[in-house]
């Protein structure tokens, strides 16, 4: 293995100070653009590279930002990250990604590694409304942070999400007007705020069609297909059963929907079915899912706006600022009963 290049080498090189190269390319104001030119060009010709960590140290910036998700391997979460690159890299910043798999000490561990690489700042969907201490390590150390997606209520902490509450709504009112009054709701864990949201917007809606809500019709289920089987099953040995699902995730909806035409029930004409987050799959399928879409490229790229006015605020008041975007009803084929069709209905195949 070759040894690496040091300003050391450069300095013999050059017959000057490793204190004057060190200056040199750190863009330090007294040495002169002569002699930092000749100290650049020699470095390249030695193929020094800089030590980046100690960079960070010295100069107390990575241009590294953190990213924390419950997980990658999803449509919603690919395309935040993908969002937040696209808006932060033009800025010469580098994203670290990490995931917690829906585990808090997992999400511990990722912003105490993220804090000791000395990231300049930390985006987050977080697993749980708790507030824990390296979040107020984060606070302590006066990195950004900001939440998006999930989060938690933190004085002076930033967020972006969706009205989720509006969501719910929305997908229930739909299949109220497609004639369904007997209508589930598949929730995620309820001590996450969004999920939270997503059960009162549902509730209300009911609530203002003058539907009786009923608690039966209520299942906490994780967001995937078996859990939204297994959900269906216990709904429908319900009696009456539902007429209708309105589901917190897409994967679980698609589990249900599996597991009712296994049964023979025929959708929507027996049995409708609304999802959330309008994954790829949704609209693929023959039996399209009708689902809320949650703009996750653009909630990605508001996200990293938010940092990005954080690190610049020069006026050293912490920031703190609420951005809610507008979720959108995608309507296909799994609620649309077509001899409802209203004429300013729209519809997505």
């Amino acid at each position: 293995m070759s040894k690496k290049t040091t300003i050391y080498d450069i300095a013999k090189k050059l017959d000057i100070t490793a204190a004057t190269v060190s200056r040199a390319l750190n863009n330090n104001p007294k040495i002169s653009e002569a002699t930092r030119e000749l100290v650049l060009k020699t470095a390249a010709k030695m193929n020094y590279k800089q030590n980046r960590l100690a960079l960070a140290l010295q100069s107390g910036k990575s241009n590294n930002v953190g990213v924390i998700v419950p997980r990658v391997d999803s449509n919603f979460f690919g395309a935040i990250i993908r969002g937040v690159e696209e808006e932060l890299n033009p800025h010469g910043y580098h994203v670290i990604i990490c995931q917690t798999h829906e585990d808090e000490n997992r999400e511990n561990e990722n912003i105490d590694t993220l804090l000791n690489a000395q990231v300049d700042g930390i985006l987050i969907s977080t697993t749980s409304n708790k507030i824990t201490e390296p979040f107020n390590r984060v606070l302590k150390k006066n990195t950004p942070l900001v939440f998006f997606d999930r989060r938690k209520t933190m004085n002076g902490v930033s967020s972006v999400t969706i009205n989720d509450f509006e969501g719910g709504y929305k997908a229930t009112k739909h299949l109220i007007e497609q004639g369904c009054t007997r209508i589930a709701h598949f929730s995620g864990n309820r001590s996450i705020e969004i999920f939270q949201e997503r059960y009162l917007g549902y509730k209300q809606a009911l609530i203002d069609s003058g539907i009786e809500f009923n608690e039966d019709y209520v299942i906490e289920t994780k967001s995937n297909r078996e859990a939204g089987s297994n959900a269906v099953k216990l709904l429908l040995e319900l009696n009456p059963p539902p007429e209708a699902i309105f589901s917190s995730g897409d994967f679980a909806a698609l589990g249900a929907i599996e597991e009712l035409r296994l049964r023979n029930i025929n959708i929507p004409e027996e049995f409708a079915v609304v999802g959330f987050s309008n994954e790829p799959f949704t609209k693929f399928m023959e039996l399209s899912i009708s689902s809320i879409d949650q703009s996750p490229l653009e909630m990605g790229k508001m996200a990293a706006k938010v940092f990005l006015e954080q690190v610049t605020n020069t006026d050293n008041i912490k920031m703190e600022k609420k951005v809610i975007l507008e979720p959108e009803l995608i309507i296909r084929k799994s609620s649309l009963k077509t001899s409802l069709i209203k004429p300013n209905l729209k519809k997505v195949t």
